[in-house]
């Protein structure tokens, strides 16, 4: 059953952090099933909704790409203030954002965060699900060998066409991948426990963590 929520006070800021992997878009699709009004907030779909639209940043982020450079801090962070301006009074999760302490300490300026959720994962769980992940490019639908198998190995379900895997996704690449986030994550899940924001929910599946995610939104949606 969806649970309602009020936004008479200030409204729910929850941020969902976890290595890649660790089943953030899967906690996501979960939240917005039983809380329709949570405006999931990804820096990701924000970067390509501006390049789409033209504006005036999302243009500075396209040359960015373009030139194959990285898009730095300030134009996320930018994007960011302007996506909360717009929805003061939405319950919002941040998807993927902040990243960093730098980038936490500049969101700090535009709004007040409710919550924040750590998926740990162990990091052999983390290896396997990716290992054996499948993608259909041109959908982005994704697969996993192991507990998500497509009909057909190999072919998307709904096309036939055939699945990939990511260039990145090798053993050597997501191990340094995962480093580079345990160092960056550190700071940042340190300076929300001081604050008494920081909620850990460990285990080996989403299914397992989902529940008492769940329980927690449902509370802060109360009182939000």
């Amino acid at each position: 059953m969806p649970v309602a929520s009020s936004t008479a006070r200030s409204a729910l800021r929850l941020i969902l952090v976890g290595a890649p992997g660790a089943g953030k878009g899967t906690q996501c699709k979960y939240l917005q099933r039983d809380f329709p009004s949570l405006v999931q907030l990804s820096t990701g779909n924000l970067l390509r909704d501006h390049m789409r639209l033209g504006t005036p940043l999302g243009q500075k982020a396209a040359a960015l790409v373009q030139a194959g450079s990285l898009v730095p801090d300030t134009l996320v962070n930018d994007l960011v203030a302007s996506e909360l301006k717009a929805r003061t009074a939405s319950p919002l999760l941040l998807d993927g954002y902040p990243r960093t302490l730098a980038q936490a300490e500049s969101l700090s300026n535009h709004t007040k965060i409710t919550a924040v959720v750590n998926l740990d994962v162990p990091p052999s769980v983390i290896m396997d699900r990716i290992l054996n992940r499948w993608v259909h490019p041109a959908s982005g639908r994704v697969y996993n060998a192991s507990y998500n198998p497509p009909k057909v190995p190999g072919k998307d379900d709904l096309t036939g066409e055939p699945l990939e895997q990511r260039a990145d996704d090798t053993e050597e690449a997501l191990t340094r991948r995962l480093k580079v986030y345990a160092d960056a994550t550190a700071p940042l899940l340190e300076f929300y426990n001081r604050q008494g924001l920081l909620h850990s929910f460990k285990g080996n599946t989403s299914d397992e963590i989902y529940p008492h995610l769940r329980t927690l939104v449902a509370g802060l949606l109360k009182e939000h």
